[in-house]
């Protein structure tokens, strides 16, 4: 008898990609493409849902040649949050998609706190405050800049959905991609008919909401006959790329939390029952877990702070691992593990595309402060990777102070791959830092969900206890942990003392 194989797809802002694994979580096949995001003007970003589509089915395609098609038993989707793939009637996208990352939209959030009656009063409908990454403001955004586009659309869906109705025909999302669109009922796990009201958006516009493990559609026989998969796999809801990926690290239940260093950096904790922060610092979502929640911490900018770095100013490291074969960011963390704790003075503030936690902030900036003669490069790359680090500690000591219980890391994602960078979060944040089997991400989450889902385990956690476990830990140093404390109040107060200068400069630009 074959063995059941679940199919994870992550709809990412870099590139797409696909996995399968096995009732052990073996890695059978993975595919993955590329895509181009597209920055207009300053503070835009957007993407085509069209190289979406063809992503998914190119992925698709080349899983099938290497597994037996006829041995999946379900897929499940994750994928970037809180983009806005706006629909016609007839299905056709009306504008490329805005993106998590865009930050046009400061305006229409200032404009729903106000309906709502202040932040505090949002924060209670919603469990968020407004922020311009949200899918809500970009309704409004295209109702106020792109009128004749607005009054056409008849459907707001999130980039995975988008592929689920490409695979399925369905309109429908998750409960925890819903939360991050600032009109979803976090608490009571449904739409907040009540906010759309005030905001005048129209309830139909917004997809159906499962659980995550729940089979929204199954694959069309069109879509099978392109990609050589069995027409009528079921397709789970999943999550977003954050629940998701607190499924694949096995954050399920509460001391657990995890760490990402993808493009962006996330710190996600697992909650029994609905805790949001007055302030909104961070973000409280329903999590893919069914009846379940998630407290969750974002900066905007941290591997892709490093990647900045490297684009920017590491030419002869690109060059090098090119002719190597090596990797250019471990010449580049090679670089900064010869400079001491602290880059001896250098700190940089990572605001490369605004930030969100702690700060709210959409004209935040990056900067390098405190740069002198005695600095090089090696100083700067050490000063990139210890800034993204304590911008992570600005979420683990929210999460503290909301008595979420944290005794333990799990880090995931491209940054994780570095042991200079682990031990980093581990003494800025004082918290032990584990690894894991698996370092797929998203898509791993999203293939337990589907194994879920098509019935091959009785719920998310025995999945997660029979696949995930820890394989290495990094404790705190306390010597270093104290000199970076002295370090963390600089770079708190750096930011402080520049908000005025950011949003000042923002206004220079033509």
């Amino acid at each position: 008898m074959n063995t059941p194989v679940f199919i994870g797809v992550d709809v990412g802002t870099s590139g797409t990609k696909a996995i399968a694994i096995n009732m052990k979580g073996e890695l059978l096949a993975s595919a993955h493409r590329e895509y181009p995001l597209h920055s207009p003007k300053p503070n835009w970003a957007e993407q085509n849902p069209e190289n979406w589509r063809v992503a998914a089915l190119e992925v698709l395609t080349e899983l099938a040649s290497n597994v037996t098609p006829t041995t999946i038993a379900a897929i499940g989707l994750t994928g970037q949050m809180h983009g806005s793939v706006f629909l016609d009637a007839r299905n056709q996208v009306l504008r490329p998609a805005l993106l998590w990352c865009d930050q046009r939209t400061a305006p229409q959030c200032d404009a729903i706190t106000e309906k709502a009656g202040g932040e505090a009063a949002l924060v209670e409908m919603v469990a968020n405050p407004a922020l311009t990454g949200f899918t809500a403001p970009k309704i409004l955004w295209l109702q106020d800049n792109e009128p004749d586009k607005f009054e056409k659309t008849k459907k707001v869906l999130l980039p995975k959905d988008y592929i689920r109705w490409v695979l399925t025909g369905e309109h429908a999302t998750d409960m925890a991609d819903a939360s991050g669109t600032l009109l979803f009922d976090v608490r009571n796990r449904c739409w907040h008919t009540g906010l759309m009201s005030l905001l005048g958006i129209d309830p139909d516009l917004m997809p159906r909401a499962f659980e995550g493990p729940e089979i929204t559609g199954t694959l069309l026989p069109d879509i099978a006959a392109l990609t050589g998969l069995p027409p009528g796999i079921p397709v789970v809801a999943g999550g977003g790329d954050q629940a998701a990926g607190g499924v694949g690290c096995g954050i399920v239940r509460s001391g657990i939390v995890s760490s990402s260093l993808g493009t962006s950096g996330v710190v996600f904790a697992f909650a029994e029952k609905v805790t949001a922060d007055p302030r909104g610092r961070v973000h409280t979502f329903c999590h893919a877990v069914p009846g379940k929640w998630h407290v969750m911490g974002v900066m905007l900018s941290a591997g892709g702070a490093l990647q900045w770095f490297r684009n920017a100013l590491c030419g002869e490291e690109r060059a090098k691992a090119a002719a190597s074969g090596r990797d250019s960011y471990a010449y580049i963390t090679e670089a900064a593990e010869s400079v001491p704790p602290g880059a001896e003075g250098l700190l940089f503030l990572p605001y490369l595309t605004g930030e969100r936690t702690p700060h709210k902030d959409p004209y935040a900036k990056a900067a390098f402060i405190g740069l002198s003669l005695r600095h090089s490069k090696a100083h700067m790359a050490r000063a990139v990777l210890e800034g993204v680090a304590y911008g992570m500690r600005d979420s683990l000591d929210i999460m503290r102070e909301m008595d979420i219980p944290l005794r333990v890391s799990r880090v995931s994602g491209g940054g994780a791959r570095s042991a200079l960078w682990r031990q980093m979060l581990a003494d800025t944040g004082r918290i032990e830092i584990a690894r894991i089997n698996v370092d797929e991400g998203p898509a791993f989450g999203a293939a337990i969900l589907a194994g879920v889902g098509g019935g091959c385990f009785s719920s998310v956690e025995e999945a997660c206890d029979s696949l995930i476990h820890e394989v290495d830990h990094c404790e705190v140093d306390t010597i270093r942990a104290e000199i970076y404390e002295n370090y963390l109040q600089e770079y708190r107060a750096a930011y402080q003392s520049l908000s005025n200068n950011f949003k000042r400069m923002a206004e220079l630009i033509p």
